[in-house]
């Protein structure tokens, strides 16, 4: 049973201010069982771990657990610790946390940190977290232009403690603090010692504004198969490097953020370990107003319940048609998300996404069409049945590949998390039509029925 509850052993050991024993445990642990055992702890638990470990591995835990864990434990232990722990950490990360703190929190963490990181951290945190200067990192190496090979490497060596957590892969050349260009460690290892840096820089080498946009930043590693790439302001001035990795880490998380919305997953990533009620608050926001949308679309329902009553075969199909027309606009919704995200689309483009969408649904709306009209004649023996179920599915299918294609373009150029709105939208307004198309069609041949 031990080997099944592993967290029980942890939460002794934390209990009992064992340390060590802690730190053993989290080192035995795979990925996936750490993650587990973490988050089977309480949040006063998982603080008073990290208050337990070193500045250092505690550090390395918030790495492997999720973001709205560590944040909540960072939150949850006294400032002075909070710095020591950040200290740890990659200046991207520092900032990613005290940006989402309150400003009190924040500010009670950096009154514990050096001045030099206090600054740093300040101009970080200035920055839209999805942009190059809030995804840059301020760990690098850079050295002016007239400096040599030999006193390079010999810096290289005297401070080979502190450059530890830099990455190493890039050593930039600056002329008085602006760009200059890339040193090539194979450059450095085989000139002269006495050979300037200004001789074997690449000074043409890729930059990227700090104010470029995540979509920028994604197309530019599509593009470029680089480790990194360097910051730099509109003065030309090299302030930071945006690695690969972590655009791939943000595009993922945005990626993940916006399936969680259009499934009505409010307010970022959600765990079972959170407080209830700000889960139920976060979902009903949501639910709250679906259930309002969803009254609508019965309403046209109880416009023709006349028609429903005579034809009653038809309440059999209303669902399908209505089902199946929603999710052909939520594949539509989930292509101009994803292409609104890598900046293939943009807003104004709506004219051109709607007919390609409507040429999509007009083939896939005349097959499904077919389909569930064969189905109903099949079962009833009426062909009419099928015409109406069969003409109602297939229209409906263009309207909602068109709704589902456009309404994320729309809501984009509102300034409104398409994300999060356009499923609801899609939803009520296909259910509607669906509903509307079938009833009328009925309607028109109800003496065939």
């Amino acid at each position: 049973m031990q080997e099944e509850r592993p967290w029980e052993s942890l939460r002794d050991q934390i209990k009992n201010n064992e340390a060590d024993e802690v730190k053993l445990f989290l080192e035995s642990q795979e990925s996936s069982d750490l993650i587990g055992a973490v988050g089977h702890l309480t949040e006063d638990e998982r603080a008073k771990m990290l208050t337990l470990l070193t500045p250092e591995d505690a550090a390395e835990l918030i790495e492997d657990i999720p973001w709205v864990q560590a944040l909540r434990s960072i939150k949850d232990i006294e400032p002075e610790s909070a710095a020591a722990i950040l200290s740890e950490m990659t200046s991207d990360d520092q900032a990613d946390f005290l940006l989402e703190m309150k400003g009190e929190d924040a500010e009670a963490i950096l009154e514990e940190m050096d001045d030099s990181d206090v600054k740093n951290l300040r101009n970080l945190i200035r920055y839209d977290p999805e942009t190059a200067g809030g995804l840059m990192v301020t760990e690098f190496l850079a050295f002016e232009e007239s400096e040599t090979v030999e006193s390079l490497v010999d810096n290289l060596r005297q401070n080979a403690l502190q450059y530890k957590k830099y990455h190493l892969q890039y050593i930039y050349m600056v002329s008085g603090g602006k760009f200059g260009g890339v040193l090539s460690m194979r450059d450095l290892l085989l000139s002269n010692p006495k050979t300037s840096l200004n001789e074997i820089a690449i000074t043409n080498a890729l930059v990227v504004n700090d104010q470029a946009s995540l979509e920028d930043l994604i197309k530019f590693f599509d593009v470029h198969n680089y480790y990194g790439v360097p910051v730099v302001d509109d003065d030309q001035a090299l302030i930071g490097v945006v690695l690969r990795e972590d655009i791939r880490e943000a595009q993922s998380e945005q990626m993940n953020t916006e399936h969680l919305e259009t499934q009505g997953i409010i307010g970022g990533e959600e765990l079972r370990t959170m407080p209830i009620l700000l889960r139920a608050r976060r979902r009903l926001s949501w639910l709250s107003v679906n259930i309002l949308l969803n009254i609508a679309a019965a309403s046209i329902i109880a416009i023709y319940q006349d028609t429903l009553s005579a034809v009653i075969a038809l309440a059999v199909f209303l669902p399908i048609i209505s089902d199946m027309s929603g999710c052909s606009g939520n594949q539509a919704v989930a292509v101009s998300l994803r292409e609104l995200s890598l900046g293939v689309v943009r807003p104004f483009e709506m004219a051109r996404v709607w007919l390609q969408e409507v040429s999509v649904g007009l083939i896939n709306g005349a097959v499904l069409g077919l389909l569930i009209g064969v189905a109903a004649y099949l079962w009833q023996g009426n062909a009419y049945l099928g015409l109406v179920v069969g003409g109602a599915l297939m229209i409906n299918t263009v309207v909602a590949v068109s709704l589902g294609g456009t309404i994320p373009l729309f809501l984009k150029k509102m300034n409104v998390d398409p994300a999060l709105a356009s499923g609801p939208i899609l939803t009520t307004v296909t259910d509607m039509f669906g509903f509307f198309l079938a009833l009328t069609f009925a309607g028109m041949m109800l003496s065939n029925l």
